[in-house]
């Protein structure tokens, strides 16, 4: 299933992904800093997607209360609530 999350407060604007059998897949950032993001995406290919929101819940950018990857991990954390 595929799931895209409108991002606040961050670079990336957009954030889809597909969730199979508890795994991450075709994670895609729309805007950010396209190198670091898709790094991010290459390594959680195939991870299983809670584990990833628990590593990368409350990551912070600079000065902000966020980041693109803590971002991607609520965005996560909605979809396997759904």
């Amino acid at each position: 299933m595929t799931f895209s999350y409108q991002t606040s407060g961050v670079c990336a604007k957009l954030i889809s992904f597909d969730i199979t059998d508890g795994k991450l897949h075709n994670v895609q950032f729309m805007g950010g800093c396209m190198g670091n993001l898709r790094a991010i995406s290459k390594l959680i290919e195939g991870k299983n997607a809670k584990e990833v929101a628990d590593i990368l819940r409350g990551n912070t950018c600079g000065g902000k209360s966020t980041s693109c990857a803590d971002q991607l991990a609520r965005a996560i954390d909605e979809a396997l609530k759904a």
